[in-house]
C-alpha cells in the first residue's frame, strides 16, 4: 500500500514552495481550470475543492496587487501545493489507481495547516470588499 507521511508531505511542500517566484505564481494561475478539474474527480482531492478555490482567489488578488496582507511564504506554499497537485509524476504517481492522489491530498493538507490563518484572514477581507463568494 502506497502511503505518504506527514514529514514527507512537509518536505515536498517546502521544496516545491522554494521554487516559486513571480513567474511561477503566474503559471499557477494559468492552470486553475486544470487543477480544479483534477480535484473535482472522485477521490481524496475532492474534499479540498472549496479550499482550492479560496487559494486561487487569494493568489489572484495577490497577483493583481489587491491583497498583500499575507506573507510571501504563504503565497509560495499555496502555489507550490497547487502545482504539485497538477504534476502526475510525483511521490506517488497519479496513474496508480486508488493511491495516486493520496500524496496530492497530503500536500494540500500540509499546506492548509501552514496557511490556515492567512486563508481565514483573506476570506474576512474578501467578504468586506464585495460581500461576494470567495471561491467564485
Amino acid at each position: 500500500m502506497a502511503t505518504i507521511t506527514r514529514e514527507q508531505a512537509e518536505t515536498e511542500l517546502k521544496a516545491r514552495s522554494g521554487d516559486i517566484d513571480k513567474d511561477g505564481l503566474g503559471r499557477v494561475l494559468s492552470k486553475q481550470q486544470a487543477i480544479e478539474a483534477k480535484a473535482s474527480q472522485k477521490g481524496p482531492l475532492r474534499r479540498f475543492i472549496g479550499d482550492i478555490r479560496v487559494m486561487f482567489s487569494m493568489l489572484r488578488d495577490y497577483w493583481k496587487g489587491n491583497y498583500r496582507a499575507v506573507p510571501w511564504k504563504s503565497i509560495a506554499a499555496i502555489a507550490g501545493a497547487l502545482l504539485y497537485v497538477l504534476n502526475p509524476i510525483d511521490l506517488i504517481p497519479d496513474l496508480i489507481i486508488g493511491f495516486g492522489f493520496l500524496d496530492d491530498a497530503a500536500i494540500l493538507a500540509a499546506c492548509l495547516t501552514i496557511v490556515e490563518s492567512d486563508l481565514h484572514d483573506y476570506e474576512v477581507w474578501k467578504a468586506q470588499q464585495d460581500g461576494g463568494s470567495v471561491g467564485a
